[in-house]
């Protein structure tokens, strides 16, 4: 006997006993995305591996060490399984021109791959929910971004848990002159960086604040700090956002080490965190990245947008105990003889036609061997044919849940009980 193969590390399946918690998520989800006006786009998991490259920045751990790169045998093409969203639906927007008539505002859902090691709710195969609006300035978009990811969490019943952090980026001038000032920083304490710090310290020094190293926090706090680059366009963009969140009473903190690990963004930035995942704590991020579709080729114009780590999201929601119990089905459809099993397949697809959930049992058995399934399937009728019974064109309705006699009725009768009529 061969030996089983086994699912790929860090890409899971997701079981029948899962699902009733993933339709869940995904039903509200969908219900919240209506109540904004935003429209689903799907674009392919496998793109151009130039793509992601211009788009997030060779200096990146996702680019440097996290995606799943291959070259086409047919063609020689580096391709890319998709480790975000973002670029994808940005070249979507270019290709096919989705801007020619005004803004956009677009979601999506579906696994992203990225090769890092598998944790709680972190996973190499993983699902993100994004939203994307493209072609709008100012920070209105910025505000709905927010107000609708707060409403989201208080709808999935998780508002109490997660918390808002925001910071901004400002322009590219401002940048620039954050980035000289963190370079000479670092420089002079070089000494000290680690391996990733020396590396990204003339290609991307903003990255040094990102950094998880223990050793390195200290150092980092003391760094230059670039809300004090921001000129006043940046500010304003900013202290609107602010005055925004403030007036719809949604609480943040306002943190200067906000970085994110995409080099498109710009002006605002934003993390949603938790404390019941351990150190992987956030479970939604984005902001604005005005200058991304230019930067890929299209006419340029202003976007923002954020995406949400499924995963994360449903473990929070189990260990809250918020996943819905899975409903049993209406009927069980018991039947024993070769004439009762044909009237069995048609007793059964009348009572679909009627709108009722029915399972039809399988592989033989004796009655009291398929009452005990159908007893285990949850559902709410056992549906009992013999021969007699299809031979007459009748069933025997017999409640499982609460009290009630097994009643032997005409197939039309036994919808009306069963819908309570």
């Amino acid at each position: 006997m061969s030996n089983p193969i086994r699912a790929v590390r860090g890409m899971n399946d997701v079981l029948p006993i899962d699902s009733p918690l993933w339709c869940h998520f995904e039903t509200i989800v969908e219900t919240w995305l209506d109540l904004y006006g935003y429209r689903q786009m799907r674009t392919p998991i496998l793109e151009h591996t130039a793509l992601f490259k211009r788009a997030i920045g060779e200096v990146t751990d996702i680019v440097e060490k996290e995606m799943y790169t291959f070259t086409d045998e047919l063609n020689g093409e580096s391709l890319t399984l998709r480790p975000e969203g973002t670029a994808s639906a940005v070249r979507a927007a270019i290709e096919h021109n989705l801007l020619f008539d005004g803004g956009k505002r677009l979601w999506y859902v579906g696994p992203m791959f990225r090769h890092e090691r598998p944790q709680k709710g972190r996973y190499r195969q993983f699902h993100q929910v994004g939203v994307e609006a493209l072609g709008y300035a100012g920070p209105d978009l910025d505000i709905e971004h927010l107000l609708m990811t707060a409403r989201l969490w208080k709808m999935l019943g998780l508002g109490e848990v997660i918390h808002l952090e925001i910071n901004s980026l400002g322009g590219s001038e401002s940048r620039a002159r954050h980035r000289e000032k963190l370079i000479a920083y670092f420089q002079l304490h070089e000494a000290t960086l680690d391996e990733d710090a020396k590396r990204r310290l003339h290609s991307n020094p903003l990255r040094i604040l990102d950094s998880k190293n223990p050793a390195m926090q200290s150092l980092v706090e003391a760094a230059p700090k670039l809300m004090d680059e921001l000129d006043e366009t940046a500010l304003q963009h900013f202290e609107a956002v602010k005055h925004g969140l403030d007036a719809a009473g949604i609480a943040y903190r306002v943190n200067p080490r906000l970085v994110r690990g995409l080099d498109y963004y710009n002006y605002t930035v934003f993390e949603w965190v938790t404390d019941r995942l351990g150190s992987q704590g956030t479970v939604c991020a984005g902001g604005r990245y005005d200058g991304l579709i230019a930067q890929l080729g299209g006419k340029s114009a202003p976007a923002c947008g954020f995406a949400m780590g499924v995963e994360r999201l449903l473990v929070m929601m189990q260990e809250a105990g918020l996943a819905p119990e899975e409903p049993g089905p209406d009927a069980y459809v018991v039947n024993v003889g070769e004439g009762a099993g044909r009237f069995a397949r048609i007793a059964a697809e009348a009572l679909r036609d009627a709108g009722l959930e029915v399972i039809t049992h399988g592989g033989g058995g004796s009655f009291k061997s398929q009452m005990k399934k159908a007893d285990a399937s949850g559902a709410r009728y056992a549906i009992v044919i013999g021969d007699d019974e299809a031979a007459s064109n009748e069933v025997a309705v017999k409640p499982l849940r609460g009290e009630g006699e097994q009643t032997r009725v005409r197939l039309e009768r036994a919808v009306e009980i069963m819908k309570g009529v």
